[in-house]
């Protein structure tokens, strides 16, 4: 089990991309974490899981939903903690 900082660079706000992150992981299983837009136009993600799951989570940011356009990912690997019960969208 691992947990991941996800950081989404570019044409990532304003196209529902928070939600398909959360349909993501939801439908890999086994992630918990959360999704949030951040104030300089990117999307954050904090996810923790099996470490095959969170690779496909990141893989799966690297080209995001049809109307994103994203430019650029930076992961993070860090300690799993179990903090989290859920997938979910912070506001």
């Amino acid at each position: 089990m691992i947990r991941s900082h996800i950081k989404i660079i570019g044409k990532v706000q304003g196209v529902f991309f928070r939600a398909h992150v959360q349909e993501k992981a939801e439908k890999l299983g086994d992630i918990t974490g959360w999704v949030a837009n951040n104030a300089d136009g990117s999307v954050e993600v904090v996810a923790e899981g099996p470490e095959n799951k969170i690779n496909d989570l990141i893989d799966w940011c690297s080209s995001g939903p049809s109307n994103s356009l994203v430019e650029k990912v930076e992961a993070e690997k860090l300690t799993y903690t179990g903090e989290f019960t859920d997938f979910s969208i912070r506001y």
